[in-house]
């Protein structure tokens, strides 16, 4: 399934229980066998101004996710981007209001306008007092005649909440509203359509595209463009936004998250603003979040509003809902120096014959063995543990004339270094492990054994691999207690091959990407790291 619910006719009414759990009794709803999904604010006075709005789901949180302190009072919820029933909006409507009216912020959608306009007339027959304000701040399509209502509504959901809870006049909250939704703007962009529950995706862009005004309901936005990074994007949007700014005037950014784009992607999109021609006129910015979504469109939408100082005031005041992040004032990126730590150690270099003799060894043993070791690891890795020795043993050889061979703490302190540099992923942060603490040791007993053998405790210790979960230590370790044991090189190299092809036998492993496999893609195949490591010890037993 495309989609997590339980039948398409009650995915709103599920949704809204799910709301309402979440929400820890702040907002009630009409029950289900209402006709109406209405989420209202729980013990609301209805001696204050109501603001309603609403309209289709799938823009989650809005609108529901509105409602409380400081924004919406409630919310009517239509079918998936369904405007609600006239019925509907007059029963939130009569639910709300008393003596002070009701505010009713809608987009501007055609079904939106008229069952809303409806249920407002109808509600007035009744005599009530209501208002109406329609927002149309989408500026993607210039010459639009009726130009869509976007997540710039937010804005007025916030002055219009503020100014209500602090007990001011229906006509004063019009007012304000009608004078922010003039100077509200807002441009959008997606790579993908979104997914409606229980109907076939609509595949309209192409690998690399990306549309400029794609609706909230996935209407094809006014135009495909092929961005080169996501600053070129901003760029091109920043300079639509720009043609109706104020060049005076200051503006708060709400970054909305469409639904469908990673924290990571709007954190970039976000900096790429703030380093945009944009950057100047901003000075609050909410989000990244998602406010107003298009189910999981990847996409996301910039709307500015311009200040004034009650505007400032109003937007920066806390709310009572999660959902919408707050206007924090911008900042230029700050940051410090970071702390100088010595990386490199000074290497005095020192001549011992046969140390030397072993650390050649083991470097040529790692290259003649690369191709090898890939073509193991590619069984049950990424193919690369050969070339990630081979990579360590390289850069000892560049570095074979500056070792320090007749001081055991220095060239194990000194390979540790090379290793960590050298080698990528897990296996050079082990490595680097095991010889900082083997120098550390040895620099304690001047016993090579011993000190190796406390590396590869350390090494365990923090990579977390014990004998039997298929890792280079059911090799090293052997071979090392084979050493420790009064054992020469030959029997280390026995012991290690016989830890490597048990490997071959062991169903599951205990750390590693061969921990992701299943049973059946790990039988008979040695594990690559422990068979390097036989491999390399076989060669100095041999020597």
């Amino acid at each position: 399934m495309r989609s997590f619910y339980n039948t398409r006719d009650n995915i709103v009414s599920d949704a809204l229980d799910g709301l309402i759990a979440a929400r820890g009794g702040e907002v009630v709803r009409f029950d289900r066998e209402s006709h109406a999904r209405v989420v209202l604010r729980a013990g609301w006075d209805k001696s204050k101004v109501a603001v309603l709005s609403g309209g289709g789901s799938g823009h989650e949180p809005a609108h529901a996710g509105l409602v409380g302190p400081g924004l919406l009072t409630a919310a009517v919820c239509g079918d998936v981007f369904a405007s609600p029933s006239v019925d509907a909006v007059l029963s939130a409507i009569v639910a709300v209001t008393g003596p002070a009216g009701c505010l009713l912020v809608v987009k501007n959608y055609t079904g939106d306008r008229l069952n809303f306009g409806l249920a407002a007339e109808k509600a007035k027959a009744l005599g009530l007092r209501v208002e109406m304000v329609i927002v149309a701040d989408d500026i993607a399509i210039g010459d639009a005649a009726q130009p869509r209502g976007v997540a710039g509504t937010i804005f007025v959901h916030k002055i219009a909440g503020y100014m209500a809870d602090a007990g001011q006049s229906l006509d004063d909250i019009v007012a304000a509203v009608e004078r922010a939704k003039r100077d509200l703007v807002t441009i959008g962009a997606a790579r993908d359509t979104c997914t409606v529950p229980g109907s076939p995706k609509h595949e309209r862009m192409a690998a690399g595209e990306v549309e400029i005004g794609l609706g909230i309901h996935g209407e094809a936005g006014v135009e495909l463009v092929r961005p080169q990074s996501s600053a070129e994007l901003v760029e091109v949007l920043s300079a639509r936004l720009l043609t109706r700014l104020n060049p005076s005037a200051r503006y708060a950014l709400l970054f909305n998250n469409l639904g469908g784009l990673s924290g990571l992607e709007c954190s970039v999109l976000l900096a790429d603003v703030m380093s945009s021609r944009l950057k100047d006129r901003i000075a609050y910015v909410a989000g990244p979040a998602s406010v107003m979504t298009a189910l999981d469109m990847p996409g996301f939408s910039l709307s500015l509003l311009e200040l004034t100082p009650e505007f400032e005031e109003m937007l920066l005041a806390p709310t009572g809902c999660p959902a919408l992040p707050p206007f924090v004032s911008v900042r230029k990126t700050a940051s410090i120096a970071a702390p100088a730590i010595s990386q490199t150690e000074a290497w005095t270099p020192s001549a011992d014959a046969a140390v030397r003799k072993v650390v050649e060894t083991i470097i040529e043993t790692c290259l003649a063995m690369e191709s090898d070791i890939n073509e193991l690891d590619a069984k049950v890795g990424d193919g690369d543990t050969g070339s990630t020795f081979a990579t360590a043993a390289r850069a000892a050889s560049r570095n074979i004339e500056m070792l320090p061979f007749a001081s055991g703490a220095a060239l194990l302190s000194a390979l540790g270094e090379i290793k960590r540099k050298a080698m990528g992923g897990s296996s050079g942060v082990l490595f680097a492990i095991l010889f900082a603490r083997a120098a550390e040791a040895y620099g304690e007993r001047k016993d090579w054994v011993g000190a190796l053998g406390a590396g590869v405790e350390a090494m365990q210790k923090y990579g977390g691999a014990r004998i039997g979960d298929r890792t280079m230590v059911d090799a090293l370790r052997p071979a090392l207690d084979a050493l420790a044991a009064g054992g020469d090189l030959k029997a280390a190299s026995v012991a290690a091959r016989t830890g490597a092809d048990a490997t071959a036998r062991m169903l599951r492993a205990g750390a590693g990407r061969s921990s992701y496999l299943d049973a059946r893609s790990l039988e008979g195949i040695k594990d690559p790291g422990a068979e390097a490591v036989a491999r390399i010890l076989e060669k100095l037993a041999s020597v």
